[in-house]
Formats: structure tokens, sequence, C-alpha cells
């Protein structure tokens, strides 16, 4: 199973199509080669070094929050 996240861009490389996204303290560069219309602020899901789709921001947060509760479970499986 694959999982996309929801990182926040807080800086665009427009020669290099890439641009830098933030989780927490956590940034990573990645590519803007399958999304458009993207800026500075804006939430996308990111997988594998790739921004895959824009998301707004409520559902970034929505998705972050229950990333947030599923640590929280501290589950155990065998």
């Amino acid at each position: 199973m694959c999982h996309a996240i929801p990182a926040q861009i807080v800086a665009i490389d427009e020669q290099a199509d890439t641009a830098t996204v933030a989780l927490g303290e956590v940034k990573k560069d990645v590519s803007l080669a399958l999304v458009q219309d993207v800026q500075l602020g804006d939430y996308v899901l990111i997988h594998v070094g790739y921004a895959l789709n824009k998301i707004s921001t409520e559902e970034a947060e929505r998705t972050l929050q229950l990333f947030a509760e599923m640590a929280e479970l501290d589950v155990v499986q065998p």
C-alpha cells in the first residue's frame, strides 16, 4: 500500500520545476512535474519525491490531525 502525505510548499524553484515542502520541522525538495498552478503556502500530497496534487488547507489539516491521533494510539501489532 502506498501513502501520500500532505505538506506545505515553502519555496519554489521554477527553473528546476521543484518545490521545498515542510511537514513540521522536516523539509524536503519534491518535483512539481505532476501538478500545476501551485503557490507558496499551498498544500500538496507528496509521495516518493513528487507532489501528486494540490489539496485544500482544510483537507491537509484534517489529514494531519488524523495522523497525529493515530500516533497517539500507540498500537502494537504482532
